[in-house]
């Protein structure tokens, strides 16, 4: 939701540093590589070692990184294809690496709850499964904006749980993880449903490569009894 309708009050903000690093001659990209670097760094350095609001704090501050070269590219008239696939990449990576690292802090410092560990990890797999489905519906040319729990809301909720749960507030992170499985399943759920309601959701594809050659290629039958009807023939 907050990919949709949450950037035109933070605007004002972005744009001009944005602007700034465009004239400084700093690319999108070195942006996004630079972001998902340190991102990812301070997820795997700090939650498992128990530096809870010192990583949410961090996380939160270099994920912003992800808007920023969006708009630094828009300012420079257009991103590119190659930008594009790089920073959702770059997305799953970061994701990856923030709730591996709750999962791993669960196991190693809070006792590993079996119902803590597996909400986490489901989160972490639907949260790949709600980008993928919006990548490769799009792929197909039909468009999939909005869903209940997108990156923003993952992230935003993911990090008060960790940095509540950092300052005491018990159960914080149990919160976090019950609204974002929840809300991750049943936001894979509705981005299919965009996709099957899509007015070009039924048309025909391409096969796969090889498919075509596999399908009309005789089978060992075939082979074999053409084999027979001309031995056959030859007696």
């Amino acid at each position: 939701m907050l990919s949709v309708h949450g950037r035109r009050p933070i605007k004002p903000i972005v744009e001009p540093v944005a602007a700034a690093f465009n004239r400084a001659g700093i690319s999108p990209n070195a942006v996004t590589i630079a972001g998902t670097v340190v991102s990812v760094a301070i997820a795997v350095l700090l939650i498992p070692s128990g530096h809870l609001v010192a990583a949410a704090i961090a996380m939160a501050v270099f994920t912003a990184f992800d808007l920023l070269d969006g708009t630094m590219a828009r300012l420079r008239g257009g991103g590119t294809k190659y930008g594009a696939t790089l920073d959702a990449s770059c997305d799953r990576i970061t994701d990856a690496a923030l709730f591996g690292s709750i999962a791993a802090w669960i196991v190693y410092s809070y006792g590993a709850p079996k119902t803590l560990l597996a909400l986490t990890l489901i989160t972490m797999g639907a949260s790949q499964v709600i980008s993928y489905v919006k990548a490769r519906a799009e792929a197909s040319g039909l468009k999939v904006d909005g869903g209940l729990v997108e990156r923003a809301e993952r992230l935003i909720i993911a990090l008060l749980g960790i940095g509540l749960q950092g300052l005491g507030v018990t159960f914080a992170l149990e919160a976090a993880m019950w609204l974002l499985c929840l809300g991750s399943v049943f936001t894979v759920v509705q981005r299919l449903y965009m996709v099957a309601r899509h007015p070009g959701a039924l048309e025909r594809i391409a096969p796969p490569s090889g498919a075509e050659d596999y399908e009309t290629r005789p089978s060992e039958g075939d082979v074999r009894g053409r084999g027979t009807q001309a031995r056959g023939g030859d007696n």
